[in-house]
Protein backbone atom coordinates (compact mmCIF):
# COMPACT_ATOMS: atom_id res chain seq x y z
CA UNK A 1 0.00 0.00 0.00
CA UNK A 2 1.46 3.36 -1.00
CA UNK A 3 1.22 5.44 2.39
CA UNK A 4 2.46 6.44 5.56
CA UNK A 5 2.81 3.96 7.92
CA UNK A 6 2.62 3.94 11.47
CA UNK A 7 4.27 1.73 14.27
CA UNK A 8 2.38 0.00 16.37
CA UNK A 9 -0.31 2.08 18.40
CA UNK A 10 0.40 2.30 21.55
CA UNK A 11 -1.63 2.74 24.99
CA UNK A 12 -3.32 6.45 25.31
CA UNK A 13 -0.69 8.98 27.53
CA UNK A 14 -0.59 9.54 31.03
CA UNK A 15 -0.98 12.87 32.35
CA UNK A 16 2.03 14.45 32.25
CA UNK A 17 3.48 17.73 34.25
CA UNK A 18 6.17 18.87 31.89
CA UNK A 19 6.86 22.61 32.87
CA UNK A 20 9.08 24.36 30.10
CA UNK A 21 10.54 28.09 29.72
CA UNK A 22 9.11 29.62 27.23
CA UNK A 23 9.37 33.49 25.57
CA UNK A 24 6.55 35.59 26.31
CA UNK A 25 4.97 36.15 23.00
CA UNK A 26 6.13 34.99 19.40
CA UNK A 27 9.29 34.66 17.45
CA UNK A 28 9.53 36.38 14.15
CA UNK A 29 11.59 33.75 11.40
CA UNK A 30 13.79 37.08 11.27
CA UNK A 31 15.53 38.96 13.42
CA UNK A 32 14.19 39.93 17.02
CA UNK A 33 13.83 43.24 18.11
CA UNK A 34 15.98 44.21 20.88
CA UNK A 35 13.22 46.20 22.30
CA UNK A 36 10.76 43.27 22.85
CA UNK A 37 9.83 41.69 26.12
CA UNK A 38 11.56 38.78 26.88
CA UNK A 39 10.53 38.01 30.04
CA UNK A 40 10.21 34.27 30.57
CA UNK A 41 7.33 32.01 31.70
CA UNK A 42 6.28 28.05 31.57
CA UNK A 43 4.69 26.69 28.87
CA UNK A 44 2.91 23.06 29.53
CA UNK A 45 3.66 21.44 26.38
CA UNK A 46 1.08 18.38 27.44
CA UNK A 47 -1.40 21.23 28.45
CA UNK A 48 -1.17 22.65 24.84
CA UNK A 49 -0.78 19.69 22.55
CA UNK A 50 -3.18 16.98 24.28
CA UNK A 51 -6.93 18.05 25.18
CA UNK A 52 -8.05 14.31 25.44
CA UNK A 53 -4.99 12.89 27.75
CA UNK A 54 -6.99 9.48 28.39
CA UNK A 55 -8.10 8.82 24.46
CA UNK A 56 -4.68 10.32 22.71
CA UNK A 57 -1.26 8.81 22.12
CA UNK A 58 1.72 9.44 20.14
CA UNK A 59 2.85 7.46 17.01
CA UNK A 60 5.79 8.09 14.74
CA UNK A 61 4.83 8.58 10.96
CA UNK A 62 6.92 6.45 8.61
CA UNK A 63 7.40 7.56 4.86
CA UNK A 64 6.07 10.59 2.52
CA UNK A 65 2.79 10.43 1.10
CA UNK A 66 1.54 13.27 3.73
CA UNK A 67 4.31 15.78 3.05
CA UNK A 68 1.77 18.67 1.53
CA UNK A 69 -0.12 18.11 4.55
CA UNK A 70 3.63 18.93 6.61
CA UNK A 71 4.03 15.65 8.18
CA UNK A 72 7.41 13.93 7.33
CA UNK A 73 9.20 10.93 7.65
CA UNK A 74 10.25 10.10 11.50
CA UNK A 75 7.53 13.23 12.52
CA UNK A 76 5.66 12.28 16.07
CA UNK A 77 1.73 12.58 15.68
CA UNK A 78 -0.48 13.73 18.47
CA UNK A 79 -3.74 11.43 18.02
CA UNK A 80 -6.87 12.30 19.90
CA UNK A 81 -9.89 9.09 19.84
CA UNK A 82 -11.91 11.12 21.57
CA UNK A 83 -12.22 13.71 18.24
CA UNK A 84 -15.27 12.55 15.62
CA UNK A 85 -13.73 12.18 12.23
CA UNK A 86 -14.87 14.87 10.07
CA UNK A 87 -14.13 15.56 6.07
CA UNK A 88 -10.88 17.26 5.91
CA UNK A 89 -9.55 15.83 8.93
CA UNK A 90 -6.10 14.09 9.25
CA UNK A 91 -6.69 11.12 10.73
CA UNK A 92 -4.41 7.76 11.68
CA UNK A 93 -6.61 4.59 9.89
CA UNK A 94 -6.17 0.92 9.52
CA UNK A 95 -7.57 -0.89 5.78
CA UNK A 96 -7.31 -4.43 6.11
CA UNK A 97 -5.03 -4.45 8.99
CA UNK A 98 -2.55 -2.01 8.25
CA UNK A 99 -2.38 1.49 9.66
CA UNK A 100 -1.87 4.62 7.91
CA UNK A 101 -2.10 8.31 8.02
CA UNK A 102 -4.21 10.29 5.54
CA UNK A 103 -6.58 12.98 5.02
CA UNK A 104 -10.42 11.62 5.35
CA UNK A 105 -12.38 12.56 2.69
CA UNK A 106 -16.39 11.85 3.01
CA UNK A 107 -18.85 13.38 0.49
CA UNK A 108 -22.04 12.16 -0.82
CA UNK A 109 -22.15 8.83 1.33
CA UNK A 110 -18.62 8.03 -0.27
CA UNK A 111 -15.06 7.69 1.68
CA UNK A 112 -11.79 7.84 0.85
CA UNK A 113 -8.38 8.67 2.35
CA UNK A 114 -6.35 11.20 0.42
CA UNK A 115 -2.14 11.73 0.24
CA UNK A 116 -0.54 14.55 0.13
CA UNK A 117 1.68 14.01 -2.19
CA UNK A 118 0.87 13.66 -6.12
CA UNK A 119 3.14 10.67 -5.83
CA UNK A 120 0.64 8.20 -3.72
CA UNK A 121 -2.68 7.11 -5.02
CA UNK A 122 -5.34 7.97 -3.01
CA UNK A 123 -7.08 4.86 -0.76
CA UNK A 124 -10.85 4.11 -1.81
CA UNK A 125 -12.55 1.16 0.55
CA UNK A 126 -13.66 -1.69 -1.72
CA UNK A 127 -16.59 -4.18 -1.13
CA UNK A 128 -14.73 -6.66 1.25
CA UNK A 129 -12.39 -4.26 2.48
CA UNK A 130 -12.19 -3.36 6.06
CA UNK A 131 -11.63 0.33 7.03
CA UNK A 132 -11.35 1.58 10.97
CA UNK A 133 -10.46 5.50 11.96
CA UNK A 134 -8.12 5.11 15.11
CA UNK A 135 -8.13 9.24 15.95
CA UNK A 136 -7.87 12.31 14.89
CA UNK A 137 -4.00 13.67 14.14
CA UNK A 138 -3.80 17.29 16.34
CA UNK A 139 -0.17 18.20 15.94
CA UNK A 140 2.78 16.72 14.23
CA UNK A 141 6.00 17.22 16.38
CA UNK A 142 9.36 17.76 14.87
CA UNK A 143 12.90 17.17 15.80
CA UNK A 144 15.68 18.81 13.74
CA UNK A 145 18.38 17.92 16.29
CA UNK A 146 18.98 15.22 17.92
Amino acid sequence: MNSILVSSIPAPLAPVDLHLPALVGSVRAGFLSPAEDLGEQHIDLARVLISHPHATYLVRARGDSMTEAGIFDNDILVVNRALKPRHQHIVVAVVDGEFTVKTLYQRSGRIRLRAANPAFADIVPQDGQTLEIWGVVTSAIKQFVQ
